[in-house]
Protein backbone atom coordinates (compact mmCIF):
# COMPACT_ATOMS: atom_id res chain seq x y z
CA UNK A 1 0.00 0.00 0.00
CA UNK A 2 1.46 3.70 -1.01
CA UNK A 3 2.55 5.81 1.88
CA UNK A 4 0.31 8.63 3.03
CA UNK A 5 0.79 12.97 3.20
CA UNK A 6 0.57 12.16 7.23
CA UNK A 7 3.02 9.39 7.09
CA UNK A 8 6.03 10.83 5.59
CA UNK A 9 5.18 13.78 7.50
CA UNK A 10 5.71 11.98 10.65
CA UNK A 11 9.11 10.53 9.19
CA UNK A 12 10.25 13.61 8.58
CA UNK A 13 9.53 14.88 12.27
CA UNK A 14 12.33 12.95 13.29
CA UNK A 15 14.92 15.32 10.64
CA UNK A 16 16.05 18.38 12.86
CA UNK A 17 17.29 20.79 11.33
CA UNK A 18 20.63 22.62 11.80
CA UNK A 19 19.67 24.50 15.04
CA UNK A 20 17.46 20.90 16.37
CA UNK A 21 13.97 21.52 15.06
CA UNK A 22 12.12 18.89 13.94
CA UNK A 23 12.11 19.59 9.81
CA UNK A 24 7.94 20.23 9.70
CA UNK A 25 8.10 22.70 12.80
CA UNK A 26 10.58 24.88 10.73
CA UNK A 27 8.65 26.70 8.51
CA UNK A 28 10.95 25.71 6.01
CA UNK A 29 9.14 22.68 4.28
CA UNK A 30 6.98 23.44 1.37
CA UNK A 31 3.67 21.35 1.10
CA UNK A 32 4.41 17.84 -0.13
CA UNK A 33 3.03 15.84 -2.76
CA UNK A 34 2.30 12.33 -2.64
CA UNK A 35 1.10 10.44 -5.67
CA UNK A 36 0.98 6.73 -6.01
CA UNK A 37 4.40 5.77 -3.73
CA UNK A 38 6.02 9.12 -5.60
CA UNK A 39 7.09 11.60 -2.68
CA UNK A 40 8.00 15.02 -3.52
CA UNK A 41 8.53 18.48 -1.67
CA UNK A 42 11.20 20.87 -1.11
CA UNK A 43 12.91 23.05 1.45
CA UNK A 44 13.58 26.52 1.40
CA UNK A 45 15.84 28.49 3.04
CA UNK A 46 18.16 31.58 2.88
CA UNK A 47 21.01 31.46 0.67
CA UNK A 48 23.86 31.98 3.10
CA UNK A 49 22.93 28.77 4.58
CA UNK A 50 21.97 26.02 2.20
CA UNK A 51 25.56 24.57 2.41
CA UNK A 52 24.20 23.69 6.36
CA UNK A 53 20.99 22.58 5.15
CA UNK A 54 22.14 19.84 2.34
CA UNK A 55 22.75 17.45 4.90
CA UNK A 56 19.15 17.85 6.43
CA UNK A 57 17.77 17.47 2.47
CA UNK A 58 19.80 14.13 2.10
CA UNK A 59 18.43 12.88 5.66
CA UNK A 60 14.63 14.26 4.76
CA UNK A 61 15.12 12.06 1.49
CA UNK A 62 16.60 8.75 3.23
CA UNK A 63 13.50 8.80 5.68
CA UNK A 64 11.05 9.34 3.23
CA UNK A 65 12.63 6.16 1.03
CA UNK A 66 12.75 4.02 3.99
CA UNK A 67 8.81 4.27 4.53
CA UNK A 68 6.76 1.12 3.37
CA UNK A 69 5.03 2.07 0.25
CA UNK A 70 7.27 4.64 -1.05
CA UNK A 71 8.83 3.53 -4.65
CA UNK A 72 11.20 7.19 -5.03
CA UNK A 73 11.64 10.69 -3.48
CA UNK A 74 11.97 13.93 -5.13
CA UNK A 75 13.47 16.37 -2.30
CA UNK A 76 14.64 19.97 -3.57
CA UNK A 77 16.62 21.90 -1.19
CA UNK A 78 15.69 25.81 -2.48
CA UNK A 79 18.14 29.01 -1.87
CA UNK A 80 16.48 32.43 -1.62
CA UNK A 81 18.34 35.66 -1.24
CA UNK A 82 16.64 37.72 1.35
CA UNK A 83 15.04 41.05 0.70
CA UNK A 84 18.35 43.66 0.71
CA UNK A 85 20.90 41.20 1.12
CA UNK A 86 24.10 41.37 -1.47
CA UNK A 87 23.54 39.56 -5.21
CA UNK A 88 25.90 35.87 -4.71
CA UNK A 89 27.52 36.90 -7.78
CA UNK A 90 27.36 39.41 -11.00
CA UNK A 91 25.58 38.85 -13.82
CA UNK A 92 27.27 37.39 -17.23
CA UNK A 93 29.86 39.86 -18.63
CA UNK A 94 29.46 41.17 -22.15
CA UNK A 95 31.76 41.03 -24.92
CA UNK A 96 34.29 43.49 -25.35
CA UNK A 97 32.33 46.42 -27.12
CA UNK A 98 29.24 45.37 -25.11
CA UNK A 99 28.00 43.52 -27.96
CA UNK A 100 27.44 39.66 -28.44
CA UNK A 101 28.08 37.53 -25.15
CA UNK A 102 30.87 36.83 -23.06
CA UNK A 103 32.65 33.15 -23.94
CA UNK A 104 32.44 30.57 -20.76
CA UNK A 105 35.04 31.09 -18.07
CA UNK A 106 38.60 29.20 -18.80
CA UNK A 107 38.54 26.13 -17.01
CA UNK A 108 34.84 25.64 -16.57
CA UNK A 109 35.00 21.83 -16.59
CA UNK A 110 32.41 20.71 -19.67
CA UNK A 111 28.96 19.69 -18.65
CA UNK A 112 27.89 15.62 -18.97
CA UNK A 113 24.65 14.50 -20.50
CA UNK A 114 23.11 11.71 -19.49
CA UNK A 115 25.79 8.05 -20.26
CA UNK A 116 25.36 6.70 -23.63
CA UNK A 117 22.95 9.73 -24.97
CA UNK A 118 24.93 10.74 -28.41
CA UNK A 119 23.21 14.24 -28.87
CA UNK A 120 20.65 15.98 -27.05
CA UNK A 121 18.31 18.49 -29.22
CA UNK A 122 15.66 21.07 -27.38
CA UNK A 123 12.16 21.72 -29.51
CA UNK A 124 11.15 25.08 -28.28
CA UNK A 125 8.65 27.83 -28.75
CA UNK A 126 8.46 31.51 -27.25
CA UNK A 127 5.05 30.91 -26.65
CA UNK A 128 2.15 28.36 -26.45
CA UNK A 129 0.13 27.05 -28.51
CA UNK A 130 1.81 26.71 -31.99
CA UNK A 131 2.27 22.99 -31.49
CA UNK A 132 5.90 22.54 -30.45
CA UNK A 133 4.99 19.58 -28.61
CA UNK A 134 3.61 18.13 -31.41
CA UNK A 135 6.04 18.63 -33.48
CA UNK A 136 8.86 16.92 -31.32
CA UNK A 137 7.20 13.77 -31.08
CA UNK A 138 6.54 13.39 -34.48
CA UNK A 139 10.24 14.87 -35.15
CA UNK A 140 11.32 12.23 -32.37
CA UNK A 141 9.42 9.54 -34.66
CA UNK A 142 11.25 10.76 -38.36
CA UNK A 143 14.27 10.54 -36.59
CA UNK A 144 13.36 7.04 -35.81
CA UNK A 145 12.13 6.38 -38.96
CA UNK A 146 16.00 7.69 -40.07
CA UNK A 147 17.34 4.46 -38.31
CA UNK A 148 18.35 6.30 -35.52
CA UNK A 149 17.43 4.81 -31.60
CA UNK A 150 16.05 7.84 -29.75
CA UNK A 151 14.30 9.09 -26.17
CA UNK A 152 12.10 11.72 -25.77
CA UNK A 153 12.12 13.87 -22.47
CA UNK A 154 9.30 15.75 -21.22
CA UNK A 155 10.75 18.86 -19.84
CA UNK A 156 7.55 20.45 -19.39
CA UNK A 157 6.90 20.41 -15.90
CA UNK A 158 3.64 22.19 -15.84
CA UNK A 159 1.85 20.85 -18.91
CA UNK A 160 3.73 17.33 -19.51
CA UNK A 161 2.28 16.13 -23.10
CA UNK A 162 4.08 12.75 -23.91
CA UNK A 163 1.77 10.93 -21.87
CA UNK A 164 -0.82 12.01 -24.23
CA UNK A 165 0.76 12.15 -27.15
CA UNK A 166 2.20 8.99 -27.32
CA UNK A 167 -0.49 7.06 -25.41
CA UNK A 168 1.41 5.43 -22.58
CA UNK A 169 -0.19 4.86 -19.86
CA UNK A 170 1.21 3.42 -16.45
CA UNK A 171 3.68 4.18 -13.77
CA UNK A 172 8.12 3.89 -14.13
CA UNK A 173 9.66 0.84 -12.33
CA UNK A 174 12.00 1.74 -9.83
CA UNK A 175 15.70 0.41 -10.54
CA UNK A 176 17.64 -0.19 -7.53
CA UNK A 177 15.61 2.09 -5.01
CA UNK A 178 17.03 5.68 -6.49
CA UNK A 179 16.47 4.86 -10.54
CA UNK A 180 13.82 4.87 -12.89
CA UNK A 181 13.19 2.73 -15.86
CA UNK A 182 11.86 5.16 -18.75
CA UNK A 183 8.73 4.33 -20.41
CA UNK A 184 8.38 3.20 -23.73
CA UNK A 185 6.07 3.67 -26.97
CA UNK A 186 6.42 3.04 -30.60
CA UNK A 187 9.78 2.74 -30.70
CA UNK A 188 10.77 5.69 -28.48
CA UNK A 189 12.15 5.91 -24.86
CA UNK A 190 10.37 8.29 -22.85
CA UNK A 191 10.07 9.64 -19.45
CA UNK A 192 7.53 12.97 -18.13
CA UNK A 193 6.57 13.76 -14.85
CA UNK A 194 3.11 13.23 -16.47
CA UNK A 195 4.19 9.61 -15.42
CA UNK A 196 4.80 10.02 -12.10
CA UNK A 197 1.53 11.65 -10.54
CA UNK A 198 -1.98 11.91 -11.48
CA UNK A 199 -2.75 14.43 -14.23
CA UNK A 200 -5.07 16.18 -12.57
CA UNK A 201 -2.66 17.24 -9.77
CA UNK A 202 -1.32 20.29 -10.42
CA UNK A 203 2.38 20.92 -10.18
CA UNK A 204 2.40 24.03 -7.60
CA UNK A 205 6.30 24.10 -8.08
CA UNK A 206 8.74 26.79 -7.32
CA UNK A 207 11.24 27.45 -9.96
CA UNK A 208 13.91 25.58 -8.00
CA UNK A 209 11.65 22.80 -7.88
CA UNK A 210 11.26 22.50 -11.10
CA UNK A 211 15.27 22.47 -11.75
CA UNK A 212 15.81 19.44 -9.46
CA UNK A 213 13.14 17.43 -11.40
CA UNK A 214 14.88 18.23 -14.08
CA UNK A 215 18.27 17.17 -13.60
CA UNK A 216 16.64 14.11 -11.84
CA UNK A 217 15.30 13.10 -14.89
CA UNK A 218 18.04 13.61 -16.89
CA UNK A 219 20.25 11.68 -14.16
CA UNK A 220 18.27 9.42 -12.60
CA UNK A 221 17.14 7.68 -15.49
CA UNK A 222 18.28 4.73 -16.71
CA UNK A 223 18.33 6.41 -20.71
CA UNK A 224 20.13 3.39 -22.54
CA UNK A 225 22.43 3.98 -25.48
CA UNK A 226 20.52 6.92 -27.40
CA UNK A 227 21.64 8.08 -30.25
CA UNK A 228 19.62 11.64 -30.10
CA UNK A 229 17.33 12.72 -27.20
CA UNK A 230 14.71 14.90 -28.02
CA UNK A 231 13.74 17.03 -24.95
CA UNK A 232 10.13 19.02 -25.22
CA UNK A 233 10.76 22.36 -23.08
CA UNK A 234 7.98 24.66 -21.87
CA UNK A 235 6.79 27.40 -23.94
CA UNK A 236 8.98 30.75 -23.13
CA UNK A 237 12.49 31.38 -21.80
CA UNK A 238 12.64 31.07 -17.94
CA UNK A 239 14.53 28.42 -15.56
CA UNK A 240 13.50 24.99 -17.39
CA UNK A 241 15.74 26.21 -20.68
CA UNK A 242 18.19 28.19 -18.50
CA UNK A 243 18.75 24.83 -16.63
CA UNK A 244 19.06 22.76 -19.35
CA UNK A 245 21.66 24.92 -21.03
CA UNK A 246 23.36 25.35 -18.30
CA UNK A 247 23.51 21.15 -16.87
CA UNK A 248 23.22 19.63 -20.45
CA UNK A 249 25.39 19.65 -23.11
CA UNK A 250 22.78 20.59 -25.84
CA UNK A 251 23.94 20.01 -29.60
CA UNK A 252 20.84 22.26 -31.02
CA UNK A 253 17.82 23.51 -30.86
CA UNK A 254 14.70 23.88 -33.17
CA UNK A 255 12.11 26.59 -32.55
CA UNK A 256 8.82 26.34 -33.83
CA UNK A 257 6.82 28.65 -34.25
CA UNK A 258 3.39 29.95 -36.19
CA UNK A 259 3.62 32.21 -39.52
CA UNK A 260 2.15 35.39 -37.72
CA UNK A 261 3.82 38.19 -36.42
CA UNK A 262 2.75 37.50 -33.11
CA UNK A 263 3.73 34.36 -32.70
CA UNK A 264 7.62 35.40 -34.67
CA UNK A 265 7.98 37.85 -32.23
CA UNK A 266 8.25 35.83 -29.18
CA UNK A 267 10.10 33.08 -31.72
CA UNK A 268 12.73 35.72 -32.02
CA UNK A 269 13.20 35.52 -28.50
CA UNK A 270 13.71 32.08 -28.17
CA UNK A 271 16.45 32.48 -30.73
CA UNK A 272 17.98 34.87 -29.06
CA UNK A 273 17.59 33.01 -25.37
CA UNK A 274 19.47 30.06 -27.11
CA UNK A 275 22.52 32.27 -28.62
CA UNK A 276 23.03 33.62 -25.36
CA UNK A 277 23.20 30.60 -23.60
CA UNK A 278 25.79 29.61 -26.70
CA UNK A 279 23.56 26.80 -27.67
CA UNK A 280 23.35 26.15 -31.84
CA UNK A 281 20.29 27.17 -33.56
CA UNK A 282 19.37 24.01 -35.75
CA UNK A 283 16.41 25.55 -37.34
CA UNK A 284 12.85 27.19 -36.92
CA UNK A 285 9.56 25.08 -38.16
CA UNK A 286 6.54 26.89 -39.16
CA UNK A 287 4.15 24.87 -37.43
CA UNK A 288 0.13 25.65 -39.20
CA UNK A 289 1.65 27.07 -42.39
CA UNK A 290 -1.15 26.33 -43.91
CA UNK A 291 -4.85 24.68 -44.52
CA UNK A 292 -6.37 22.40 -47.88
CA UNK A 293 -9.71 22.12 -47.20
CA UNK A 294 -10.62 18.44 -46.93
CA UNK A 295 -14.07 19.28 -48.73
CA UNK A 296 -13.12 21.51 -51.99
CA UNK A 297 -9.57 21.03 -51.84
CA UNK A 298 -8.88 24.94 -51.61
CA UNK A 299 -6.09 26.40 -49.78
CA UNK A 300 -6.01 29.00 -47.16
CA UNK A 301 -2.91 30.97 -45.32
CA UNK A 302 -5.01 30.88 -42.38
CA UNK A 303 -2.05 32.15 -40.07
CA UNK A 304 -0.27 33.55 -43.05
CA UNK A 305 2.51 32.15 -44.70
CA UNK A 306 6.00 32.01 -45.02
CA UNK A 307 6.37 34.24 -42.31
CA UNK A 308 9.01 31.68 -40.32
CA UNK A 309 10.96 30.73 -43.17
CA UNK A 310 11.45 34.97 -44.07
CA UNK A 311 12.69 35.49 -39.81
CA UNK A 312 14.80 32.01 -40.18
CA UNK A 313 16.22 34.07 -43.34
CA UNK A 314 16.34 37.68 -41.13
CA UNK A 315 18.22 35.65 -38.26
CA UNK A 316 20.56 33.52 -40.25
CA UNK A 317 19.00 30.79 -39.00
CA UNK A 318 18.27 26.84 -41.15
CA UNK A 319 15.07 27.16 -41.94
CA UNK A 320 13.46 23.04 -41.43
CA UNK A 321 10.13 23.21 -43.22
CA UNK A 322 6.31 24.07 -43.21
CA UNK A 323 3.54 22.02 -41.40
CA UNK A 324 0.49 22.23 -42.39
CA UNK A 325 -2.77 22.77 -40.23
CA UNK A 326 -4.56 19.56 -40.57
CA UNK A 327 -7.22 17.90 -38.55
CA UNK A 328 -5.35 14.43 -39.24
CA UNK A 329 -2.40 15.72 -37.23
CA UNK A 330 -5.02 17.15 -34.19
CA UNK A 331 -6.72 14.10 -34.36
CA UNK A 332 -4.02 11.79 -34.06
CA UNK A 333 -2.19 13.40 -31.26
CA UNK A 334 -5.09 13.85 -29.16
CA UNK A 335 -5.70 9.82 -29.55
CA UNK A 336 -2.14 9.04 -28.74
CA UNK A 337 -1.42 8.03 -31.97
CA UNK A 338 1.02 9.99 -34.06
CA UNK A 339 0.25 10.38 -37.44
CA UNK A 340 4.40 9.34 -38.16
CA UNK A 341 3.87 6.36 -36.44
CA UNK A 342 0.45 5.65 -37.56
CA UNK A 343 0.12 7.28 -40.76
CA UNK A 344 3.75 6.82 -41.90
CA UNK A 345 3.36 6.58 -45.74
CA UNK A 346 1.05 10.11 -45.53
CA UNK A 347 1.65 13.43 -46.75
CA UNK A 348 2.08 14.92 -43.10
CA UNK A 349 4.70 11.61 -42.04
CA UNK A 350 6.62 12.89 -45.28
CA UNK A 351 7.06 16.43 -43.99
CA UNK A 352 7.92 15.62 -40.48
CA UNK A 353 10.50 13.26 -42.07
CA UNK A 354 11.63 15.66 -44.20
CA UNK A 355 12.57 18.11 -41.01
CA UNK A 356 14.08 15.32 -39.09
CA UNK A 357 16.53 14.72 -41.87
CA UNK A 358 17.20 18.51 -41.90
CA UNK A 359 17.79 17.82 -37.78
CA UNK A 360 19.80 14.81 -38.44
CA UNK A 361 22.23 16.43 -41.36
CA UNK A 362 23.01 19.25 -39.06
CA UNK A 363 23.85 17.19 -35.82
CA UNK A 364 26.59 15.19 -37.80
CA UNK A 365 30.13 16.01 -36.43
CA UNK A 366 28.57 18.19 -33.58
CA UNK A 367 30.63 17.36 -30.26
CA UNK A 368 29.11 17.61 -26.84
CA UNK A 369 31.69 18.53 -25.19
CA UNK A 370 30.52 22.41 -24.90
CA UNK A 371 30.98 23.91 -21.71
CA UNK A 372 28.46 25.42 -19.43
CA UNK A 373 27.96 29.22 -19.82
CA UNK A 374 27.68 30.51 -15.97
CA UNK A 375 23.89 31.54 -15.29
CA UNK A 376 23.17 33.53 -12.24
CA UNK A 377 19.20 33.10 -11.03
CA UNK A 378 17.94 34.88 -8.30
CA UNK A 379 14.22 33.94 -6.37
Amino acid sequence: MPATKEQVLAALAAVKSPEGAPLPATGKLSEVVVSDGKVFFSITVEASVVQAWEGVRKAAESAVRALPGVTSALVALTGERAAGAPRAAPPPAKAPGGHGHAHPPRGERPVQGPPGVAAIVAVASGKGGVGKSTTAVNLALGLRDLGLKVGVLDADIYGPSMPKLLGIRGRPETLGGNRLKPMSGYGLTVMSIGFLVEEETPMIWRGPMVMSALTQMLREVEWGTLDVMVVDMPPGTGDAQLTIAQQVPLAGAVIVSTPQDLALIDARRGVEMFKRVNVPLLGIVENMSYFVCPKCGERSDIFGHGGARREAEKLGVPFLGEVPLDMAIRETSDAGRPVVATAPDGPHAKVYREIAGRVRDQLKGRGTGRVAPKIVIEA
